[in-house]
């Protein structure tokens, strides 16, 4: 029954049932821990674990494959590696499912050094093992890696399936090699038989819109077999806001809105799109539309895990314990940042603000930038400060970032809206490319 509600979504009415047991048994402890993490309660799901083991129940691996799932959910790098922890000394082997679930979970929470020693210490790699990796490298950007993994994949005889081939194509996008994404397209197709899915389009229109070949986009999304969804028009419509095809970008928001005519995402890159271009009156068009429509634009949030608590900030946020230290932080980390000959980018403020000292500090108290200033003041030096933030970074803010990460002599490391940015000795993994 406990199943079934969770099958159902009734998460509440499982639990329910779970705690009027008089005696529970392992299948009904995984029961709930699955149960959670398939419904994207993860927290749940890892509570519900640390009380399985203080109870003194011994999980198996279907209780391990869920708790790592969970963590991945979570995108918690110190949850993940106290239940990996956990699986080492409990002599669970991972050369199966639970090895593909590691590297996938170290990848999705920003630790590419710990999913690649993963994926080297199974013995006898299987086909998942390897498209993991290159997934997740491909996610992190780092092309040359991902690529030269595929290669040592096929040379052990293993044929790549569909997913391997979109981790491969996502990687060139970051980099926005196109060149490389036509090849392993073609080579996809006429090399192992697999036709291409709306996922391999996706990504091919997506490499092609970040490198400028917005015509070609719009060719290829014509000609092909498939109708383009969302996320087509979406990758078209974010690339001519990139290049400043405003154009381009009408064309495939107009598109966007006939499919999906309450996506909120079409009407804020078409709102930033104006903005960035200093079209102001079309900006409130715009805005005026989403009002009618009782839309709203999700703010900017960044999040940052510190001793087993995740510190959120949104823009100018002055609700955090420390706000008072933050804000010095922030003053210190402008004062080196004039020093070092940085030059705020003021067209990135998407507010219809008059002056130039306005801007700079609505620039200032972005929400990336708090959470650096808490990571600058609390994560000992030596360790990445991890960032997680909801929307695509801005231009200004990445150039800050560079710096800091030069200026502070800090790795640090985030997953935005659209990839994950390793900013190290001044540059960045993207190459500011993004």
């Amino acid at each position: 029954m406990i199943n079934g509600y969770m099958k159902a979504g009734d998460s509440n009415t499982a639990k329910e049932l779970f705690d009027q047991m008089p005696e529970r048994s392992l299948v009904t402890w995984n029961s709930m821990i699955t149960g959670y993490e398939r419904n994207k309660q993860f927290t749940k799901a890892l509570k519900l674990f640390e009380v399985m083991l203080r109870e003194d129940i011994s999980p198996n691996y279907t209780t391990i494959l869920g708790a790592v799932s969970a963590a991945s959910g979570m995108v918690s790098l110190g949850t993940g590696r106290w239940v990996h922890s956990y699986i080492v000394k409990s002599g669970f082997k991972t050369d199966g499912v639970l090895g593909t679930l590691l590297i996938e979970m170290y990848s999705k929470c920003g630790s590419v050094k710990s999913a690649l020693r993963v994926f080297r210490s199974i013995p006898k790699k299987k086909l998942g093992h390897w498209t993991s990796v290159i997934v997740g490298l491909g996610m992190h950007g780092l092309v040359e890696q991902t690529l030269e993994l595929f290669d040592e994949m096929c040379r052990t005889g293993l044929k790549p399936h569909a997913i391997t081939f979109i981790g491969v194509l996502n990687a060139c996008s970051h980099a926005g090699f196109a060149e490389d994404a036509h090849r392993y397209f073609k080579m996809m197709t006429y090399d192992y038989g697999i036709k291409p899915s709306i996922e391999h389009y996706g990504c091919l229109i997506d490499v092609l819109c970040r490198a400028g070949h917005l015509e070609e986009a719009k060719d290829t999304i014509e000609r092909m077999p498939i109708k383009a969804n969302k996320v087509i028009w979406t990758s078209l419509l974010s690339g001519s806001r990139k290049h400043g095809n405003i154009r381009m970008g009408e064309y495939a928001a107009q598109h966007l809105i006939d499919l999906a005519p309450d996506t909120t995402g079409c009407y804020v890159i078409l709102s930033n799109m104006y903005a960035a271009a200093g079209l102001w009156e079309k900006v409130r068009q715009v805005r005026e539309m989403m009002k009618k429509k009782g839309m709203k634009k999700d703010p900017g949030c960044s999040s940052i895990e510190h001793q087993g608590s995740i510190h959120e900030f949104i823009v100018g946020d002055k609700s955090h314990p420390q706000t008072e230290e933050i804000y010095i932080k922030l003053c210190e980390m402008k004062k080196k940042l004039n020093v070092a000959g940085h030059i705020p980018d003021t067209t990135q403020v998407l507010l219809c603000l008059e002056e130039d000292n306005e801007k700079e500090a609505e620039l200032e108290t972005h929400s990336e930038r708090l959470a650096i200033a808490f990571g600058l003041l609390n994560i000992k030096h030596g360790s990445p400060i991890r960032i997680i933030k909801n929307l695509r970074i801005c231009n200004d803010c990445h150039a800050v970032t560079k710096l800091l990460s030069h200026i502070y002599n800090r790795e640090i490391i985030i997953r935005d809206g659209s990839r994950f940015h390793h900013f190290k000795s001044g540059s960045c993994s993207c190459k500011d490319f993004w």
